[in-house]
């Protein structure tokens, strides 16, 4: 089976458009699949923007799935002030993983999953003041573009109500499987291959609430993928 808890190879931290290395990026096995070029990390940050939070509360681990917004140096997080899982001053772990098909193979064991993947690790830091308010846009127009100008901005008070987030890309990893089974040499004769899978915005669902027609930015999502 496709085994997506392992992380990347990366090139030694400071070259130029590479991940960094660290004992906890550092790819133990199907080397192959790793990526190391902090494009490949972006690709797979653009192709989301839900993720999934890992942190220790209390003593015990705790993993939560929440929305993200990143840009060239950043991934940042938001929620409740009252939030437990977004804790700061400990290291996280944040994962962000896309299914791209089924692999099917001639044996069972040879199965597996066509997927993108990034791991990054890091120390929240909760922002404040225009740090905060930046981070928010980033954010919102990561997860539909063109709303921040659109929606009313959040006033004080809601401001207060919500904690964001900001953990550094310095310490990431990237995994990627692609293409057939690997298992062409295997003489049981079956069907083998890949059942893609695909997604995409369906048309968006009236408020019956309100009053004005579908705005440009949100008809172009239409049809468009994720």
């Amino acid at each position: 089976m496709t085994d997506l808890s392992e992380t990347t190879p990366v090139h030694p931290a400071g070259e130029a458009g590479d991940l960094s290395a660290t004992e906890r990026t550092r790819h133990r096995r199907l080397r192959e699949q790793g990526r190391t070029d902090r494009e490949a990390l972006f690709e797979v940050l653009r192709a989301g923007f839900v993720c999934h939070l890992g942190v220790v509360v209390d003593g015990d681990p705790m993993v939560v799935p929440t929305v993200y917004g990143f840009d060239s140096g950043h991934l940042y997080l938001h929620g409740s002030v009252a939030s437990r899982s977004l804790t700061r001053g400990a290291t996280a772990c944040v994962t962000v993983t896309h299914v791209d098909g089924l692999v099917l193979a001639r044996s069972v064991f040879e199965h597996g999953v066509n997927y993108r993947s990034a791991m990054i690790y890091g120390v929240p830091r909760a922002l404040e003041g225009d740090e905060k308010l930046e981070a928010l846009r980033v954010l919102t127009e990561h997860m539909a573009p063109g709303q921040w100008d659109y929606a009313r901005r959040p006033n004080r008070k809601e401001l207060a109500a919500t904690t964001i987030l900001a953990i550094s890309l310095d310490e990431a990893s990237v995994k990627v499987r692609e293409g057939h089974p690997e298992d062409a040499d295997d003489p049981h004769d079956v069907w083998a291959g890949v059942l893609p899978l695909t997604r995409a915005w369906l048309p968006p669902v009236t408020d019956p609430h309100a009053t004005r027609p579908v705005p440009e930015h949100v008809l172009r999502r239409t049809g468009a993928p994720f």
